[in-house]
This record gives structure tokens, C-alpha cells and sequence, in this order.
């Protein structure tokens, strides 16, 4: 159950900070497999128009609201950016119910089939689908300011975006960037996970730090080998945007050398294995 994933204390727990003046992250702890600490993390991001737009969103606590209320509280665009980062879209679509809800070919699916109460039933109004992704479009005050592209040949089956006027890459599980420091900060010393072996094989694999030659290796051989093809057309169309800042769902922001570390993890989908 969806219980046993997150926090019980979000409020006490999550950081919340500006990381532009139009892109706001929530960051959260969060262990996965129960023992890995990997971090969580919804981002807000202000559009042009004035509209808000929430990424893989966490917990709606009082502090989120207030936040929502300081950046106009106008909020639109609800985005599962990948078959597994939905547990709040409900909470969200209850408080904003006019919100444009966005998807992944699966996604509701899934979310149909479970029996948790934290997941409803809602209807998606954008699914991206493998077939129909060069087509698909969220809105026009949405498409003025992102670039987004379906990497349907992930295992998870990422949608990645650019907020173009602040170049944030904002995006759930395509890279990870271990550990998650900024997002258990706020969690009391005594009790943060101390990571045992294989936690922190895993922590060393997923990491834009170093040679990153286990993350290259995770990717080729785990994460897009159902399709590799596919999978390389959509990291070159990732990687012709303008990025400055990277926002990863799990582990900390890159907010400086953001472009050169997607270039350095992606390198052999860019320009072939060597």
C-alpha cells in the first residue's frame, strides 16, 4: 500500500525551496525497496501566464498550500511523468479539480487496478502513447513554455520536460543523482537510514558523479534495452534543448554543469557505444 511508501510527516520532513524564482522542488525522504534511501520529489513551476504546473506531486500539506497561494494559486496542470510517480495525483485533482491531468500510456490503468485509498479513479486527460507522442500536445499556454518528449522505450516510461524560460530540465526517473542529501535534511540524525551493502552499491550506481560508468551500464542494459533505437532518438531530442538546471525526482538538483552530466551519463545513446 501506498502508506508504506511515504512519509508519515510530511510537513515536518519535506524542503521546500526556490529554485528559480518560477520552479519551486518539494523534496521528501524516501526509501525504496524499504531500504534504500532515495529521496522523493515534486517540483511547482509558475508558467508565463501566470498558470502553475505540479511534476510527480507529494504530499498536499499546509506549507504546499501556502506556497501554491504565494505563486497565485492558479494551478492547472497535474503531471504523472511516469507509471510510477501517481500516489498524490488524487489529493492534487480533489483540491484543483479543473486541473488538466497528464499522463502515461498505462498509467491508467494501473491506477484502476488497485485497491489503495490514497488512489482513485480520475480521468486522465492527456495519456501520451508511443504511437502518437510526436502529435500529442498538453495546451498552448503549456506548449509555450515547455519542450517535452516521451521516452516510451524506458522501462518506466518517462516523460522529461523543459520550463525553456529558466532552461529546468524536470523530469522522475530518467537520471537518478545519489545520494539524496537535500532530501533527507530535514530528517532528525537518529533517524536517517544508515544505508547497508547493497544500498550503497546501489546509491554508487546511481550517480552523476565520477566516471559514471555503472549508471551508463544501469541505462544500456536495464533501462533502455527494450528499444534501444527509440530510446537513443529521444535522449538526442533531450539533449538538442537548452538545459542549465536539472530537477531528478530522486537525489539532489544539478544546478551547476547540468548539460555536461546528462551528456556524460547519456554518451554512449548520443554518440554510440565505443
Amino acid at each position: 500500500m501506498s502508506d508504506t511508501l511515504i512519509p508519515s510527516n510530511p510537513s515536518d520532513v519535506m524542503v521546500i525551496r526556490d529554485v528559480t524564482p518560477n520552479v519551486v522542488t518539494l523534496s521528501v525522504p524516501f526509501l525504496r525497496f524499504n531500504r534504500i534511501p532515495v529521496g522523493g520529489r515534486g517540483t511547482i513551476v509558475r508558467l508565463s501566464s501566470g498558470a502553475l504546473a505540479v511534476f510527480s506531486p507529494v504530499a498536499l500539506t499546509p506549507e504546499v498550500k501556502a506556497k501554491l497561494v504565494a505563486l497565485g494559486n492558479n494551478l492547472r496542470y497535474i503531471i504523472a511523468p511516469d507509471i510510477e510517480h501517481h500516489i498524490f495525483v488524487s489529493e492534487w485533482k480533489t483540491a484543483f479539480p479543473t486541473a488538466v491531468l497528464i499522463g502515461v500510456d498505462g498509467l491508467p490503468e494501473k491506477r484502476s487496478a488497485q485497491n489503495d485509498p490514497k488512489i482513485g479513479k480520475e480521468t486522465f486527460d492527456v495519456v501520451f502513447k508511443a504511437d502518437t507522442k510526436r502529435t500529442t500536445s498538453i495546451s498552448a499556454e503549456f506548449d509555450h513554455d515547455f519542450d517535452y518528449e516521451y521516452v516510451d522505450a524506458h522501462a518506466n516510461k518517462e516523460l522529461v520536460f523543459l520550463y525553456k524560460p529558466d532552461r529546468v530540465l524536470i523530469q522522475a526517473d530518467l537520471i537518478f543523482n545519489l545520494p539524496a542529501t537535500e532530501q533527507y535534511s530535514r530528517v532528525p540524525e537518529k533517524d536517517r537510514p544508515i544505508p547497508g551493502f547493497l544500498a550503497r552499491q546501489f546509491i554508487g550506481l546511481q550517480t552523476t558523479q565520477g566516471d559514471v560508468k555503472g549508471l551508463k551500464r544501469v541505462i544500456w542494459y536495464a533501462f533502455s534495452r527494450s528499444n534501444r533505437p527509440s530510446f537513443n532518438e529521444s535522449i538526442k531530442r533531450i539533449n538538442a534543448w537548452d538545459i542549465k538546471i536539472i530537477v531528478p525526482c530522486h537525489g539532489d538538483v544539478i544546478e551547476e554543469g547540468a548539460k555536461e552530466a546528462f551528456e556524460k551519463v547519456f554518451d554512449w545513446h548520443i554518440n554510440g557505444r565505443k
